[in-house]
């Protein structure tokens, strides 16, 4: 499985989802459509926005890969621009990094 995880990643979702065997690309704020070109959003079974306020990069995610799964895990609040394109919103003090990769592998693996 291929994954995108954009933002600053601090809780370590990446780092969970690669010890499960996922193939992690990194992606640094702000996100534009160019570098989630280079880190393979077109192969990409999921994109992960680990900062709220890049939400827009959702929207570029989705116009690139229509099927790539979108996770939002981070404080804050996602605009309501991209709220309807999001699959899944996950607040990481509710549920944390190892728990969501786990899930996120049964699901699409």
């Amino acid at each position: 499985m291929n994954a995108i995880v954009a933002g600053g990643d601090p809780e370590g979702l990446g780092e969970e989802l690669e010890a499960l065997g996922v193939t992690v690309e990194r992606v640094d704020s702000p996100v534009f459509a160019g570098a989630l070109e280079d880190a393979g959003i077109e192969n990409a079974e999921l994109f992960v926005l680990t900062d709220l306020t890049e939400g827009i990069s959702i929207t570029l995610a989705k116009e690139a890969n229509p099927d790539v799964r979108a996770v939002c895990f981070g404080s804050g609040d996602l605009p309501e621009s991209v709220a309807g394109t999001v699959d899944l919103v996950v607040d990481p003090s509710l549920l944390g990094a190892e728990a969501v990769a786990e899930e996120l592998v049964d699901e699409l693996g």
